[in-house]
């Protein structure tokens, strides 16, 4: 068993959005998830229970429904993300306790998403924890590339100026922190409160035990805490 990374030398501090800055039990995505239904239903002119079978199996494969839709079938990536990002973000609560954790945390912090920037502008007001971070990398940035994809870590670190070997990635996705940590990045698997219900496919949860995961924790203000103290 190989010995996790440290946060040490760490000074560029990265995470993903949903289902890693709040809650899986939030289950703020879900609404963003049935917009992407109701949009592929409309788009192909198919019932809901086979729009959903296209969803899940473009999401797996391509890394995210809409890159499946742009791939498939030329979908706009613009309308797309206009029409699946209009969601009510007001089950999320503000977090001061995290967003004084993060403040403590030495060096710059960034978001690397697969979202669009006003989703991930809206998330981080109701949070509270807008002004922790310098900047938000979203897919639009990727030139619609998503995470996994090797590329897209390639382009955000260069944008940034940021050194792997000296990073940290929280992530909700296991899948997402293959690249990562090949890069030399210090890698976090934020997981369900096991306590709460959450809406997940069985594969979202797999890979806490993987080896390109160094901590899981399923209390991420929690665990940033104790990173600063």
């Amino acid at each position: 068993m190989t010995t996790p990374r440290p946060f040490t030398h760490i000074d560029t501090w990265v995470f993903d959005l949903d289902n890693t800055l709040y809650p899986h039990h939030v289950n703020l995505w879900q609404q963003v998830d049935a917009r992407i239904g109701e949009f592929i239903s409309a788009f192909l002119n198919i019932s809901a229970e086979e729009a959903r079978v296209v969803q899940k199996d473009y999401y797996r494969r391509y890394g995210t429904s809409m890159r499946g839709m742009m791939t498939e079938h030329g979908v706009h990536a613009d309308d797309y993300l206009a029409y699946v990002h209009k969601i009510d973000h007001s089950p999320l609560e503000p977090n001061p306790a995290m967003g004084a954790a993060i403040a403590k945390l030495p060096g710059r912090k960034l978001i690397l998403t697969n979202g669009s920037t006003d989703h991930a502008g809206a998330v981080l007001e109701r949070l509270g924890i807008t002004e922790h971070f310098e900047a938000v990398f979203d897919i639009i940035a990727a030139d619609l590339e998503p995470k996994p994809a090797p590329q897209t870590y390639d382009k955000f670190l260069r944008l940034h100026g940021v050194d792997p070997l000296r990073s940290a990635m929280f992530e909700d996705l296991a899948r997402n922190l293959v690249v990562p940590h090949q890069l030399g990045m210090t890698t976090v698997l934020v997981v369900p409160d096991g306590a709460k219900e959450v809406v997940r496919e069985d594969w979202e949860l797999e890979g806490r035990d993987a080896a390109y995961v160094d901590h899981v924790t399923d209390d991420l203000t929690g665990f940033l805490e104790k990173l600063s103290t």
